[in-house]
């Protein structure tokens, strides 16, 4: 809004000082030419209009395209964001809120590129160019940037490899960037979700092959840096095995030693706490709650 102002205040003072103009000797005589219509100027081409309609239609013509684009997109852009307040959770003020936010972490990222990089050592951390219609023109965020705002909006602390699942749960598309579509619906689960969208987004992170089964292997995989290791273990990973098993025995609803989609709702459903066993995915309630406040500024 300062800046508006300050671009309005200069705007005034431009035209303030073209009426100021009047003063000086070469306009004394104004109010003579206004007063004898022989005295003024003929050859005043960029005060005299053009009586001919054709070539008025034409000057009207050049501008109204203009108009039309203008209005256009603004009738899309709203037409967007009313899309997306349907499919997602999300009141209207926060979907604008949020692409606002998506549009903003481009161009400032954008910013650093063109100032000689980024601060890691001149890697991108977005993918694609600036605007906000975009996810049809692939711009979009990658994992670089997606994951520091993991861990530093979201308090989210886990390991690389969930890091990775997370960021490949949002990207549907599977092309290595968050579009702004994926950005709001992806959104949506992981701060908003019912009970049945996060138990599907878990386990989409859970899988790690995504092949739609969480195998023995997967499980080990992913609890295998979640149990302390002590250094006179003979075997540190005897005890990682023994909680697979135990994980197993609990989740694997028809014992065929892996964990379907369904298996892995019905123990979620009769469990909630089973629903991160694998590794922390979501965010905290209150993490939750600070950042949709701060949505509503």
């Amino acid at each position: 809004m300062k800046s508006v102002s300050l671009f309005l205040s200069s705007g005034r003072r431009g035209s303030g000082s073209q009426r100021t103009g009047l003063d000086d000797p070469g306009a004394s005589s104004l109010e003579a030419q206004l007063a004898d219509p022989s005295r003024r100027p003929r050859n005043r081409r960029s005060c005299k209009m053009s009586d001919d309609p054709k070539a008025q239609a034409q000057g009207s013509g050049q501008l109204l395209p203009k108009v039309r684009r203008v209005a256009t997109s603004n009738k899309n852009t709203a037409k967007m964001i009313d899309s997306f307040k349907k499919q997602t959770h999300f009141t209207r003020q926060e979907v604008e809120a949020l692409c606002r936010l998506f549009k903003k972490l481009i161009s400032s990222s954008n910013l650093n590129m063109l100032n000689g990089g980024s601060a890691r050592g001149g890697k991108s951390i977005i993918a694609g160019s600036t605007g906000l219609a975009a996810s049809n023109v692939g711009e979009g965020l990658d994992r670089a940037v997606f994951r520091e705002l993991l861990h530093n909006t979201f308090d989210l602390v886990t390991e690389e490899v969930l890091m990775d699942r997370i960021f490949c749960a949002f990207d549907r598309c599977n092309d290595g960037v968050i579009h702004l579509d994926e950005w709001l619906l992806g959104l949506s689960v992981f701060l908003l979700g019912t009970i049945e969208e996060r138990i599907s987004y878990a386990f989409l992170v859970y899988d790690l092959n995504s092949d739609g089964i969480i195998t023995r292997e997967e499980v080990f995989h992913l609890l295998r840096n979640s149990l302390i290791k002590h250094p006179q273990d003979e075997d540190p990973d005897e005890g990682v095995r023994d909680l697979v098993e135990l994980v197993l025995r609990k989740m694997d609803q028809d014992k065929d030693g892996k964990i379907s989609f369904n298996d892995f709702k019905i123990a979620v459903l009769n469990e909630p706490l089973l629903l991160e066993a694998f590794g922390q995915c979501l965010p905290s309630e209150a993490s939750c709650n600070a950042f949709l406040s701060i949505l509503h500024y």
